[in-house]
């Protein structure tokens, strides 16, 4: 189930578990770690991106996730990738490295209140099928470009997907 509040929050329901996503919001708790994250904007070879709906809150993004102790952000994001939609890749260059503080991510229980450190990779698959995982994602699909954009996300998803596609070219940070 998925909650939008006001000044960017976001409440999540997953598995009896509600993760709350702030975004630049005066509500929003402060973050007490950073949570290292890499993401990747993997397009094929007809120069689709691929995508992948959250299971907890449905929003599409792009496919990534926590760097684990013991691996590089690169060898985590390949992970990833093949994990939550079935798909091999290449990684190509960075795209940006996105800390923002106005990220936070609060997870219940105790478990956590954190700044997002998330590293995104420019990435290539000759892949031209992607199959969610059924627990973290519930679809994962290519998409022009143009289409892509338009799709609900998360803000700071958004902003990530819109600085690899407007200026490929360079690495971008905040």
């Amino acid at each position: 189930m998925v909650r939008l509040l006001s000044g960017g929050v976001c409440a999540i329901n997953y598995q009896h578990m509600a993760r709350m996503e702030y975004y630049h919001d005066v509500s929003a708790p402060r973050a007490q770690e950073l949570l290292p994250a890499a993401f990747a904007v993997v397009r094929n070879g007809s120069g689709r991106i691929l995508l992948v709906r959250r299971a907890d809150d449905g929003y599409w993004e792009l496919p990534g996730g926590r760097v684990e102790v013991g691996e590089s952000a690169s060898a985590a994001v390949v992970r990833e990738v093949a994990e939550e939609a079935g798909v091999t890749i290449q990684v190509t260059e960075l795209a940006g490295v996105y800390s923002d503080p106005g990220h936070v991510l609060a997870y219940p229980h105790g478990e956590g209140i954190y700044q997002q450190l998330a590293v995104c990779f420019h990435a290539v698959t000759s892949a031209q099928e992607a199959q969610p995982d059924q627990d973290e994602t519930s679809a994962a699909a290519w998409f022009d470009p143009e289409q892509a954009t338009q799709l609900m996300m998360h803000p700071a998803v958004r902003q990530r997907l819109t600085d690899a596609l407007t200026e490929s070219h360079r690495a971008h940070f905040d």
